[in-house]
């Protein structure tokens, strides 16, 4: 799991870091644009929240946090709370979940 990131370390080069949030809802998803330029593209709130989601991981020292709405569906043990956290154009703090250290391992 480290490896890539001990001989970036080991080489004088900065480790790579990565910040990965998992949220479960609606979205839309196609084509959209033009024939000379078209775009794959995702839309909608569940998409706009995994994207506020993901700004906690560095907040929270975690590279993958989970919504409520995820963590919900998982085990229990699998996951461990990690606090309440405002979300950027969210009423209120947000619950936010992490893998416990057994899953993350």
């Amino acid at each position: 799991r480290g490896l890539p990131n001990g001989r970036r370390i080991t080489s004088g080069e900065p480790p790579l870091r990565f910040g990965l949030a998992l949220h479960l809802g609606e979205v839309m998803f196609g084509n959209i644009g033009a024939s000379q330029r078209l775009d794959f593209t995702v839309i909608g709130p569940a998409v706009n929240y995994a994207a506020r989601l993901e700004k906690v991981c560095a907040a929270v020292g975690r590279p993958v946090v989970l919504s409520k709405a995820v963590a919900d569906l998982l085990p229990t043990g699998a996951v461990e709370p990690l606090g309440l956290h405002p979300l950027k154009d969210i009423d209120r703090p947000q619950p936010i979940y992490g893998l416990s250290a057994a899953q993350a391992a």
